[in-house]
């Protein structure tokens, strides 16, 4: 059981953007919904067609929100990194959840009942303003990925999935590998392509001394040319 005043704390820190814009009965009420979880790697959150109830935010750790396709594949559609919001857009529009939301590594989460966020909501318009700007940026990148999904060539899907990476999770102290380790059915599910595919891409690019692989270590030695064939395609 977590403090009340240790539970503050995390929330004042890792919620700050929200939490600047309640006042004292606002911050009361999220202090004493919020409950943290801790999920294991590849743990569900939540899942597909399930009854949303909360709104989430992940502390520490990485999330992906992704979904089951034609012979059972998984298309990534988003990788969550501390701190961000998800799990409320299907909550917004009345329906089910449309994806799954798994631990991509052992990760520290917390959520509040979406009818508290409701309840905020309706006495708060800077709280309204705050999640349309969320939904708005969302839905922006989510045009400009199926844009790039379906017009890019291989090369260009997987060097924009490891700059949205690098952009996302940043460096390691060596300042040149990414700060997430992913298996290659990861990197393909997040590129749209199939594994081998992604295997033979992640080669090419080690060949012409862009990257050094080592394992599902990814270290980014010319990030220049790697961010020219994700704009370029």
């Amino acid at each position: 059981m977590i403090k009340k005043s240790t539970l503050e704390k995390i929330i004042q820190e890792d919620l700050s953007d929200i939490w600047s814009i309640l006042d004292g009965d606002e911050k009361r009420r999220i202090v004493e919904n919020f409950t943290t979880h801790t999920f294991k790697k590849n743990q569900i959150i939540y899942a597909e067609d399930e009854v949303p109830e909360s709104l989430w935010c992940l502390l520490k750790g990485k999330v992906k929100l992704y979904k089951d396709g034609i012979g059972g594949r998984q298309q990534i559609l988003r990788l969550i990194r501390p701190v961000q919001y998800f799990g409320y857009r299907a909550f917004f529009a009345g329906e089910s959840y449309n994806s799954t939301a798994a631990a991509f590594e052992p990760s520290v989460l917390g959520s509040i009942p979406m009818d508290i966020v409701e309840e905020l909501i309706h006495n708060n318009i800077k709280l309204a303003w705050f999640f349309i700007h969320e939904l708005s940026r969302n839905l922006g990148g989510s045009d400009t990925k199926i844009v790039n999904l379906t017009q890019k060539h291989i090369r260009g899907r997987l060097a924009e999935a490891l700059i949205a990476l690098r952009d996302s999770y940043g460096y390691e102290d060596d300042n040149a590998t990414l700060k997430i380790y992913m298996a290659r059915e990861d990197l393909a599910n997040l590129s749209n392509m199939t594994t081998s595919n992604a295997i033979r891409t992640l080669s090419g690019f080690v060949a012409e001394k862009i990257l050094v692989v080592d394992g599902r270590r990814i270290k980014i030695i010319n990030e220049n040319a790697l961010r020219k064939i994700s704009k370029f395609g």
